[in-house]
């Protein structure tokens, strides 16, 4: 077993948890309720953790969590029925909300 990911979001952590068991990984989490022994603990090692279950999976989970942490939203798309232009975080077309074609990853 092997630790993927740590943050102090606790959200941020379970939306990881969602992309990496849609990829068929199993994983656990790990300090999931510590956060109440905060003053007793340093907060950081309250943090909420992600890990691999099986070793094997390991180097598939890391690519794909690299791949979404460093997926940054800067380019514009344009929307191919009205020609609004939309900020790339959008998947559906603020004006006509017509989906967008191209959704990365």
């Amino acid at each position: 077993m092997q630790l993927i990911y740590t943050q102090e979001n606790r959200f941020l952590v379970l939306n990881m948890q969602n992309v990496l068991m849609n990829a068929g990984i199993e994983v656990i989490l790990k300090n999931e309720f510590a956060f109440g022994g905060v003053g007793d603990l340093a907060p950081i090692d309250a943090w909420v953790e992600l890990w691999v279950v099986n070793d094997s999976d390991y180097n598939k989970a890391k690519a794909l969590s690299s791949a979404i942490l460093n997926q940054q939203f800067t380019e514009n798309w344009t929307c191919g029925q009205c020609k609004e232009v939309n900020a790339e975080s959008f998947e559906s077309c603020w004006q006509c909300e017509t989906e967008r074609a191209d959704i990365p990853l």
